[in-house]
């Protein structure tokens, strides 16, 4: 049952670098706005839009700016209260590492065109869709904090229909499951008292590329750095590998 994703290691070794920045009041408005069209405006039956709305609300964003931001997806605020639309964008960074951006935008031009001056800044490009996400599976991930007993966990996951689970750190796990079952996973791991700090969908890659250059590690994570930092962008998901002095290394 319990499983591994590289990828969150990775995120967990950029934390100290993401958590500096965090999400934006503009990237987390935009992800209530989107969840908001996407269903019904409401959060007691749109499970997408409740996940957004707790994540904005941890951020310290205002109650008036995500109603505003309901208001705008649901299309009774103002001109522009649809316009935002959710994109799936893929290039290749420097050593042919695969990346996933998932954007929300109100302008396909300038944000193709921010994305693609990101990517050749920093020696990769932005390709064709599809060109690599095959390499990718989209799953819902619980993260579960406060694992005291594993076999707890694994009887609850197992109960919510996961797949697996990895134990990310001290009391900490992400457990893994089908994007339709998420909401599912979700409540009943909540139902045996596990603190379920976020759900969400994320993209696993089924392959992994090794990055042991110097140059080329440097060039990588200011990529992904700078693909994180624009506003349109909500995502940014990649499939390499990296030894952990490496990666400390490039944080210095």
């Amino acid at each position: 049952m319990a499983g591994h994703s590289k990828w969150a290691n990775i995120k967990r070794q950029k934390a100290v670098v993401d958590a500096k920045k965090g999400k934006t009041f503009t990237q987390l408005s935009r992800a209530i706005i989107v969840a908001a069209r996407s269903g019904v405006p409401d959060p007691t039956g749109n499970f997408q839009l409740r996940t957004a709305i707790d994540k904005a609300k941890a951020a310290g964003i205002p109650n008036d700016n995500i109603e505003r931001a309901i208001a705008k997806g649901a299309g009774t605020f103002g001109a522009d209260s649809d316009s935002f639309e959710a994109i799936r964008y893929e290039g290749y960074g420097p050593g042919g590492v695969a990346i996933l951006i998932e954007a929300f935008t109100d302008n396909r031009n300038r944000t193709a065109a921010d994305l693609r001056a990101a990517f050749s800044k920093n020696g990769g490009n932005l390709g064709e869709t599809g060109c690599v996400s095959w390499m990718f599976d989209q799953k819902g991930v619980c993260v579960v904090q406060g694992v005291v007993d594993e076999d707890q966990l694994l009887e609850a996951s197992l109960e919510g229909g996961a797949d697996f689970y990895e134990m990310t750190e001290d009391e900490m796990a992400e457990v893994f499951t089908e994007v339709t079952n998420l909401e599912i996973l979700s409540q009943a791991l909540k139902e045996q008292k596990f603190q379920v700090n976020d759900a969400e969908l994320r993209w696993i890659p089924s392959n992994h590329v090794e990055v042991t250059d110097p140059d080329q590690a440097r060039s990588l994570l200011k990529l992904i750095d700078t693909l994180e930092g624009l506003d349109d962008v909500q995502n940014v998901t990649a499939n390499f590998e990296m030894a952990e002095n490496l990666m400390d290394l490039m944080m210095v």
